[in-house]
């Protein structure tokens, strides 16, 4: 059987053996991608959105929310690095000690000038294959969020609130946009 790296392809194998130098490693579709560190306003907006997500979400008992860096093992040969996830209890079994095998129900990217092209296209086409069910694109410079819902197997871009997010995968769970900005 030919190894990730034989078949042109990085994978697992390769990834745990990216260097710990406090950048952001990534393989999406088998190719790697590094960018910086968060900025200290992306890491502002990260724990503002965390803080209610995990208010309504695990404080309820409805799921488990995680901040970066956090492995998320797509398949063999996508395993990304998303700013906050969120695994509600019915998909449990995916969170292993060391990474999560599979699609959590919420991803969240926050954009900074050296990952915007990568949330937008690529790491979005990925999170639509994988059956990611909702995934948010945090852009802190314009102060905006898109919120993209899986619906038949596509990726629906949600007509934004002015004050508002409105999760389609918890019901009742808000995003209060004033409390992130």
């Amino acid at each position: 059987m030919p190894s990730d790296t034989t078949a042109g392809r990085l994978g697992y194998e390769q990834y745990v053996g990216f260097p710990d130098d406090g950048r952001r490693h990534e393989i999406v579709d088998g190719e790697h991608f590094v960018n910086p560190a968060p900025s200290t306003d992306h890491q502002s907006v990260s724990m503002r959105i965390a803080h209610q997500l995990f208010s309504q979400i695990e404080l309820r008992g409805l799921g488990t929310v995680l901040s970066a860096p956090v492995d998320v093992q797509l398949s063999d040969h996508d395993i990304v690095q998303p700013d906050l996830v969120v695994i509600l209890n019915a998909h449990r079994s995916i969170i292993a000690r060391s990474k999560i095998n599979g699609a959590p129900d919420l991803v969240v990217e926050i954009t900074s000038p050296s990952s915007d092209r990568l949330d937008r296209t690529v790491k979005k086409d990925r999170y639509q294959e994988f059956g990611v069910l909702e995934y948010w694109i945090v852009d802190p410079a314009a102060k905006t969020i898109e919120q993209f819902v899986l619906r038949e197997g596509k990726y629906q871009l949600q007509q934004p609130n002015s004050s508002e997010v409105h999760s389609s995968i918890v019901g009742g769970m808000i995003l209060r946009r004033c409390d992130v900005w």
